[in-house]
């Protein structure tokens, strides 16, 4: 696919990225995100990437950045299986997007949510903040690999899933994003 200044624009680009690609002689897709990850580029690799996916790849995307994490939380809450069960739905809805998985995914997807927020207010009141802090936002990304198949917002869920994929990592942080532009880059090879 050929990436043009104007799509750029369409898509809502910060300044700092649309002046970077005019210092490009490359206009292909998977090029630049090549270039961009060799570069460091990370934010601009995820924000592309997902406005070029179609819906499926943005819940296949979503569903392995929260698989990426969601151990974290599931040592943390051993006993709750709300995110598993949102990444569960939205595996459901790529095996078959009718209403009722639509709808199963966004009722586990907001089951994940109150998980994570309820994480996050535990983070707050405990003496490992950091870890607790590091589950919630594990949750969060399983919440949003769900409510990328139950919406029709599915590349806000699919960046959302990536980002607070991210954030759970904390100390294995370039090793999670590596792994997540590999995967966005992989995707988008089989589009």
């Amino acid at each position: 696919m050929v990436i043009t200044l104007n799509m750029l624009t369409k898509f809502g680009a910060c300044f700092e990225a649309l002046r970077w690609f005019k210092n490009q002689n490359e206009t292909n897709a998977l090029k630049l995100l090549k270039k961009a990850k060799k570069e460091n580029h990370v934010d601009w690799i995820n924000w592309l990437a997902i406005r070029l996916m179609n819906k499926k790849q943005k819940v296949e995307f979503a569903i392995f950045t929260a698989e990426l994490v969601l151990d974290i939380y599931e040592k943390k809450y051993p006993n709750d299986n709300k995110p598993r069960k949102a990444i569960d739905a939205a595996k459901n809805y790529l095996l078959n997007p009718s209403r009722k998985n639509i709808n199963d995914a966004a009722d586990a997807a907001n089951a994940a949510s109150a998980a994570a927020y309820s994480a996050y207010s535990a983070a707050s009141a405990t003496y490992d903040a950091a870890y607790a802090a590091a589950a919630a936002a594990a949750a969060s990304a399983a919440a949003y690999s769900a409510a990328a198949a139950a919406s029709a917002a599915s590349a806000d869920a699919a960046s959302n899933a990536a980002y607070a994929s991210y954030n759970a990592a904390n100390k294995n942080k370039k090793k999670i994003q590596t792994k997540i532009i590999n995967k966005a880059i992989e995707l988008l090879k089989i589009k």
